[in-house]
């Protein structure tokens, strides 16, 4: 007997699959992750043969034990999600000449994952799938400013800051002898904290850190995930890096506060905006389907933030979308989102490559989703590359899911004073 391992739509999940060597035994992705629960057991027999011939002597069996298959393994993978957009980060590399894409789509209610896909073209079972890990689980970069979505949380969390809270924003700022500007110049501005979030002032957000403490800094980074395991066990998966307050410098205790200074992943970038959306409770993210068609390794869901905290952090972050809306909009819905762009610097010092995300919960009023996706290299910031991509996918799982259009807004934060 012989078997043989098929992937049908191959390419769809590629490196995520992996795949098996000669012996059938896993040696990638979910095959590897998977292999005692896919491969099943052999089955014997005890007999015994005569002299010549070595046919089974008739009622010599003492024992025989039958083979039990594998049993299968369902992801949560929406299978229309997943191709959808695995299609669009293919295009989108190549509108915006960048090395290369992923796109996490979560459910906010329950962590699980329905799409995990990047724009290598890897067929799963190849030799370059049991090679390569999914860039979605082991590439690692700076998120930038949706990092200031971590901290303005911490800040309302514990009381140092209300949304409203006003400020008068300097085109330049500094801070025990270090230097911060923004990405675009300006004179005084008078933005009120949602403000500072809307347009994604890093001096901004280092004024409203006067009074936090290295210790909160650090404490409401590890709530959201940072510099932990996704808890999803998935081989090659790299939890990002965050270094202990006792080692940060004048500079990276101010810089980790919009977002640099520490390392994440795509999936522990969507569990950031998926907290804010599901009233600031973090789910364990989930990819694996048990038996009985419920998630695998449910831990208990922890508590980040408040609700009302949640709630005026969701009205600050629908500010942020309707700042983009002239090009990042789907028809009918309110979406809550937050763009990041991340400088990295070579050995040299000089700039050597840029990471764009962005992150969007929709329907705002009711968040059903949250897409996430980074794009390395691309020609533009994040909310003007990786933005418009989310959308697309966005009003794919609007079409698709049959979600009710969104309740006009009302009462927004103000923005500026």
């Amino acid at each position: 007997l012989s078997s043989e391992r098929l992937y049908p739509d191959g390419e769809l999940m590629g490196s995520l699959l992996g795949g098996v060597n000669d012996k059938g035994v896993g040696v990638a992705g979910f095959e590897q992750m998977e292999n005692k629960t896919l491969t099943g057991t052999d089955g014997h027999q005890i007999y015994q043969r005569g002299n010549y011939g070595g046919e089974e002597i008739p009622g010599t069996m003492t024992e025989a034990v039958a083979a039990k298959d594998g049993k299968d393994v369902t992801l949560t993978i929406d299978r229309d999600v997943q191709w959808y957009a695995k299609k669009i980060m293919k295009e989108a590399t190549a509108q915006y000449s960048a090395q290369w894409g992923i796109a996490v789509v979560q459910n906010v209610q329950n962590g699980e994952i329905l799409a995990l896909a990047d724009s290598d073209e890897i067929a799963a079972g190849s030799d370059e799938a049991k090679m390569n890990v999914s860039r979605a689980v082991s590439q690692t970069f700076e998120p930038g400013s949706i990092g200031k979505v971590i901290s303005m949380s911490g800040y309302l969390q514990t009381g140092l800051r209300k949304p409203t809270d006003q400020y008068t924003v300097p085109g330049q700022l500094t801070v025990d002898g270090q230097t911060y500007k923004d990405a675009f110049e300006h004179g005084d501005e008078h933005w009120t904290l949602a403000g500072i979030l809307q347009k994604s002032s890093n001096i901004g957000m280092v004024m409203a850190g006067d009074g936090y403490t290295d210790e909160q800094r650090y404490e409401y980074l590890t709530k959201f995930g940072i510099g932990q395991s996704t808890g999803l066990d998935l081989p090659g998966e790299s939890s990002g890096v965050l270094t202990s307050p006792s080692s940060w410098d004048a500079r990276t205790r101010n810089t980790v506060l919009f977002g640099q200074g520490y390392t994440v992943n795509a999936l522990q970038l969507s569990n950031i905006v998926a907290t804010i959306a599901n009233k600031g409770v973090k789910q364990q993210q989930s990819i694996i389907k048990s038996d009985d068609g419920n998630t695998e390794n449910k831990s208990k869901a922890t508590r980040v933030v408040d609700e009302q905290v949640a709630a005026q952090m969701m009205d600050a972050m629908e500010s942020v979308s309707d700042s983009y809306s002239a090009f990042i909009k789907v028809d009918g819905y309110r979406m809550a989102a937050k763009s990041g762009t991340a400088e990295v610097q070579g050995a040299d010092g000089k700039l050597s490559s840029i990471i764009s995300d962005y992150s969007v919960a929709i329907p705002a009023d009711n968040p059903r989703f949250v897409v996430t996706v980074v794009l390395k290299d691309p020609t533009g910031f994040g909310g003007l590359t990786a933005g418009p991509v989310s959308a697309q996918i966005c009003a794919f799982l609007m079409q698709k899911y049959e979600v009710p259009i969104s309740t006009p807004r009302k009462d927004a934060i103000p923005v500026t004073w």
